[in-house]
C-alpha cells in the first residue's frame, strides 16, 4: 500500500450487503429479527478498516426509486427477483447502525450507489487520495487507475481481489480505462440489457485491443468488413445495442449531488455508539472487534488480515 497518500475507502454498501446475506448462516435476534447481513457487512467494514486504515470512509447505496438508466431502458435490471424477506429490514438496521456510528452514508434518487462511488472517487482521487471501492459489482473496473483500486470479495466475507490496472489487465486482457468498451459489445446479462449478438468475450477483447474503443469501431467498419465481414456484419447489425449498452454501463463521476470530504473523516467516528448499536442487535463477537480494531483510540495493526488473492 502507498502510505504516503490519505486513503479513502468507499463501499458499494448495496453490493456488499447482498454478498454478505448470501455468505452468512441466517442469524437471527432473539426477538426473530435477521442478522446475518448485518453481521457479514460490519465484519467486512471492520477488516477493511483495520487493514488499510483509511482517513476516510463513505457507504453508498441504491435508492428504490427509478435511476436514470431505467428511463434509457425498461428492461434494466428488470429480470432480478424480488428481495428476500429476511433480507429487506437488515439493510436499515445496517443503515441505523452506520449511522451510530457516524459513518457517512449516501443515497441519491436517480442514481445508483456506482455513481455516488464514481463521483466521490473521481473528486477523491484529485486530491491526491488513495481510494480503495469495497465492492461485488465488476463494472466498477472501469474506474481502476493509478490511484483507484477495487476490492471484491471472492469468497465468503474474508478472502477478496485487489484490482489495479495490472489486475485488470491480467484477469481480462484490456486496460481498466477500456472495460466499459467490452460492456458495450457484450451486454450485461446481470442487469438484463444486450449487446452485439453473437460476440463474446475473445471477440469483444480483440476489438478493443486493436481500435480501443467503441466509436473507434464503428469508424473503422469498411476496413474491418474487408477484412472480416460476418463480424462487421454483427457489429452493423447491433450498433444500437452497443451504443445503448455503453451508456448503461458507464458510471458517472461527476454527478450532481452533494457531499462533504470532512463528513467522511474517520475523526468523526463515534466508536462507543457503534459499540452500542451492534450490541442492541445481540452481536457478541463485532463489539469485541469493533475494540481490538479501534484500540487506544486509533486503528490497530491488523492481527487478522483479509486475504487478498
Amino acid at each position: 500500500m502507498d502510505v504516503d497518500k490519505e486513503v479513502f475507502i468507499l463501499v458499494d454498501g448495496s453490493a456488499i450487503v447482498h454478498r454478505a446475506y448470501h455468505a452468512m448462516p441466517p442469524l437471527r435476534r432473539l426477538d426473530g429479527t435477521p442478522t446475518g447481513a448485518v453481521q457479514g457487512f460490519f465484519s467486512m467494514i471492520l477488516k477493511v478498516m483495520q487493514e488499510f486504515k483509511p482517513e476516510h470512509i463513505a457507504i453508498a447505496f441504491d435508492r428504490p426509486s427509478p435511476n436514470f438508466r431505467k428511463e434509457l431502458f425498461k428492461g434494466y435490471q428488470s429480470q432480478r427477483p424480488a428481495m428476500d424477506s429476511d433480507l429487506s429490514p437488515q439493510f436499515g438496521i445496517i443503515q441505523k447502525i452506520l449511522e451510530a456510528a457516524k459513518i457517512s452514508i449516501y443515497g441519491v434518487d436517480g442514481l445508483e450507489a456506482d455513481d455516488i462511488i464514481g463521483t466521490i472517487a473521481e473528486k477523491a482521487k484529485a486530491t491526491g487520495h488513495l481510494v480503495y471501492i469495497l465492492t461485488g459489482d465488476r463494472d466498477m473496473l472501469q474506474l481502476v487507475n493509478g490511484r483507484t483500486k477495487v476490492l471484491a470479495p471472492l469468497k465468503g466475507i474474508s478472502e477478496m481481489t485487489l484490482y489495479d490496472e495490472d489486475k485488470v489487465k491480467e484477469k481480462y486482457g484490456i486496460p481498466a480505462q477500456e472495460f466499459i468498451e467490452m460492456k458495450a459489445l457484450m451486454g450485461d446479462a446481470s442487469d438484463n440489457y444486450p449487446g452485439v449478438a453473437g460476440i463474446g468475450p475473445k471477440t469483444a477483447t480483440d476489438l478493443i485491443n486493436e481500435y480501443h474503443s467503441v466509436t473507434n469501431i464503428y469508424k473503422s467498419l469498411d476496413k474491418l468488413r474487408l477484412k472480416n465481414p460476418k463480424l462487421a456484419e454483427k457489429l452493423e447489425n447491433g450498433k444500437a445495442n452497443a451504443l445503448l449498452a455503453h451508456q448503461l454501463a458507464t458510471i458517472l463521476t461527476n454527478a450532481p449531488f452533494k457531499y462533504d470530504f470532512a463528513d467522511c473523516s474517520l475523526k468523526n467516528l463515534d466508536v462507543p455508539g457503534f459499540k452500542k448499536a451492534l450490541e442492541a442487535y445481540d452481536f457478541k463477537t463485532l463489539p469485541k472487534r469493533l475494540d481490538e480494531v479501534f484500540k487506544n483510540g486509533g486503528i490497530a495493526d491488523s492481527m487478522n488480515q483479509i486475504k487478498l488473492l
